[in-house]
């Protein structure tokens, strides 16, 4: 990967944290793909799978997957060719997307504080794994140890992720095939798809909740990952084939997998079948989750400090720091803790996205200022400080996500932030708190 500089300062593995991505530094649509899939091929989406086979027959958990996948993919693509357009990751975006310069540090801060909180948890489920395993030292040492190994790739950056994804997704895959083959062939499938579930029984709204909450943070940091696409081509193929592969795949393996072996217990069902080595495989794949949780929170990072104080601080410099925190943090087992805090911020996240789609392709206040600036390569020189209009859709979005319990509730909040901020851009009420006057220019 090329090194570019920017103003005499090396870039290096800060991965471009608040400039564009060049064109040159972007990747193939598959390098991408294959770490979208590797955020869906884990450990958490076999627990996906297995909750809902314990709760619902085959047929209703494929209408869930169904459902749930299309939120997921309708506000992965739309947010992501929006980072793809301006190699810009989902706090910088967040600046010309209806947030302004302060509300973007906003956003920074609550996507790392929660991605750095779903990072200490993985990686006390991937240290418990490990002693498990492998016994040896007390689970808090496992902890530091995976920790550790997430902080180092997570310095050197996309590339490095990259490789990651190149080995533990093919790994996850291996794991996956070996244990439909050996478990599921000891039952004829049409008995399993027809069989009843062994569970407290799911209805379609909450199951739904779950596929598309279990993963709707991972959607609204999409152009975390996608600002090192080349086309909204590539963005839309490695969506569907990271997104539907993931859902369909691993999760009704899981599916299947419970109404086979009547249990939810994840690792019960991946011992039983494939053994030692396939549960190894199983948490080491927690890493390819893992890595983004920490990557994307020191993005949010460097965003907020830059946003709120006006100082450029490095990607790599964070990511060791609150790395480390996280580590800690799951060591000593505060964070279990705070599980029911982290749910309540992801709906916080959800309705995000849907009002950065709803500026960057309806209202498009700001996109003539990022046309304006794409051709050279830089990051337009204002932008608003807040956007008072914006704030207020987000939050009556949050309170409907949280409290109507009609329907399916990520979908209720996305729905009211995108036609609320859009009905608000028609009558022109949205309007930013300290910013020059928007230049005359066509957006692109």
């Amino acid at each position: 990967m090329p090194h570019p500089t920017t103003s005499g300062t090396p870039i290096g593995h800060d991965d471009y944290a608040l400039e564009r991505v060049p064109a040159g530094a972007r990747y193939s649509w598959m390098t991408v793909a294959v770490q979208r899939f590797g955020q869906l091929s884990a450990l958490s989406q076999f627990l996906l799978g297995a909750t809902l086979g314990l709760g619902m027959t085959f047929w209703d958990a494929v209408l869930a997957i169904t459902l749930g996948a299309i939120i997921l993919e309708v506000v992965a693509i739309f947010v992501g060719i929006a980072g793809m357009r301006e190699g810009m990751s989902t706090s910088v975006l967040a600046r010309w997307t209806g947030f302004g310069r302060m509300g973007s540090g906003l956003i920074g801060l609550v996507l790392a504080i929660a991605l750095i909180g779903w990072f200490g948890v993985q990686n006390a489920v991937f240290a418990d794994g490990l002693k498990s395993l492998l016994g040896g030292p007390p689970v808090w040492v496992w902890a530091i140890v995976a920790g550790l190994a997430v902080i180092v790739i997570v310095v050197y950056g996309f590339a490095s992720m990259a490789w990651t994804a190149y080995i533990t997704v093919p790994a996850f895959l291996a794991l996956a095939g070996w244990s439909i083959s050996v478990e599921l062939s000891r039952h004829p499938l049409g008995d399993l798809v027809a069989s009843d579930p062994a569970g407290v029984i799911l209805t379609i709204p909450a199951a739904t909740t779950l596929v598309a909450g279990g993963f709707i943070v991972g959607a609204v940091i999409t152009p975390d990952m996608t600002r090192f696409n080349r086309s909204v081509g590539d963005v839309v193929k490695q969506t569907l084939v990271g997104i539907t592969l993931g859902e369909y795949v691993i999760a009704l393996i899981g599916v299947l997998l419970a109404h086979a072996l009547r249990t939810g217990d994840v690792t019960q069902i991946v011992s039983t079948t494939s053994g030692a080595i396939g549960t190894l495989i199983l948490i080491a794949s927690t890493l390819k989750v893992n890595d983004w949780n920490l990557y994307s929170s020191s993005l949010g990072i460097v965003t907020m400090i830059d946003s709120v104080l006006g100082v450029r601080v490095n990607r790599v410099l964070v990511t060791v720091v609150f790395g480390a925190v996280g580590t800690v943090l799951s060591a000593v087992g505060i964070l279990s803790r705070f599980i029911d805090f982290l749910v309540l911020l992801s709906v916080a996240v959800t309705p995000v996205a849907a009002i950065m789609v709803a500026e960057y392709f309806v209202v498009r206040r700001w996109r003539p200022i990022l046309a304006a600036s794409r051709e050279s390569g830089r990051l337009p020189e204002h932008a608003p400080t807040w956007v008072p209009a914006t704030l207020a859709v987000w939050l009556a979005a949050f309170l409907i996500g949280y409290y109507v319990e009609w329907g399916i509730p990520a979908l209720n909040a996305l729905v009211f932030a995108f036609v609320a901020y859009a009905a608000l851009g028609r009558l022109g009420l949205i309007r930013g708190i300290g910013e020059p006057r928007v230049l005359a220019v066509s957006a692109a």
